[in-house]
């Protein structure tokens, strides 16, 4: 004798895209939030090459994957793929956050800044956007995606530099009137009338040379943030704690924008809290 009964539902699979890979922390925060909420779901890191994203991404849906992040060097491949986008993903120019939808369209969406803006929210809660000008370092990807959500939530000027100039008047080209270009020798000057301050280069991190823009120009109410979080404490901002002003590592913007992603995928809002941050540095 034989009974039917209703199929299994299959278990939600998501995971990061990138080249390299391994370093990530991704797999160790998404695995913390999936056991420590009770859902059914795995994260999984994927090694996939520029010329084979396109064919990955089409078979992932077929294997039960229901979305993915996207990491260097496919956020910009990846938006040029997607079926839908969103509008800050647009204005940012790339991607790193991909829902697979039910109708087999690619939905790409740029949570990068929304990470920035709340990890500020959660560890500066006394940051007023508007109290004056933001300097920001560097005029990369993390650059466009700090900028747009800066100018969002109302900071009056960015001032920019980067060590190739013609990048950081790309991006004034791109956001506007609001954005003013410092050349890279000039750039401790810029911290002068700076309320915040942001270094988006990848220098001070571990294995790459030092930032060393002067920060004797630094204010002391002003708020200083590095996307660098390996380590947590870089020469800016230890400089900076000890000149007075408040800090906010970079960690958490990789927590606070790995939400958004998480709760499409797995259908529940994740905590950012000191357990979090914890399972991540482990």
């Amino acid at each position: 004798m034989t009974t039917d009964s209703a199929p299994l539902p299959r278990i939600p699979l998501a995971g990061v895209i990138g080249s390299p890979i391994a370093h990530s922390k991704s797999p160790a925060l998404h695995g913390h939030w999936l056991k420590t909420l009770g859902l059914s779901g795995f994260y999984i890191p994927m090694d996939v090459s520029p010329d084979s994203l396109a064919d990955v991404l089409q078979a992932l849906p077929k294997a039960g994957f229901v979305g993915v992040n996207v990491t260097v060097p496919h956020k910009v491949a990846a938006l040029e793929l997607a079926d839908l986008v969103t509008d800050r993903a647009t204005l940012i120019g790339a991607a790193n956050t991909l829902i697979f939808r039910k109708d087999g369209k690619i939905h790409a969406d740029n949570t990068d800044g929304y990470g920035f803006i709340e990890n500020l929210r959660q560890n500066a809660p006394s940051w007023n956007p508007s109290a004056g000008p933001a300097a920001v370092l560097g005029a990369g990807g993390a650059a466009r995606a700090v900028i747009a959500s800066l100018l969002d939530v109302g900071v009056p000027e960015i001032l920019i530099s980067n060590r190739t100039r013609i990048r950081a008047e790309g991006l004034q080209h791109d956001f506007g009137h609001r954005l003013k270009v410092v050349d890279w020798v000039q750039a401790g000057n810029m911290l002068e009338d700076a309320a915040t301050v942001v270094n988006t280069t990848s220098l001070g991190m571990m294995g790459k040379p030092e930032l060393r823009v002067p920060l004797d120009g630094l204010q002391k109410n002003a708020l200083v943030t590095d996307l660098v979080y390996a380590p947590l404490q870089t020469r800016l901002l230890r400089v900076a704690h000890e000149m007075g002003c408040q800090t906010v590592d970079g960690l958490g913007m990789l927590l606070h924008q790995a939400v958004p992603g998480f709760e499409r995928w797995f259908g529940q809002r994740p905590p950012v809290d000191t357990e979090t941050r914890a399972a991540v540095l482990k």
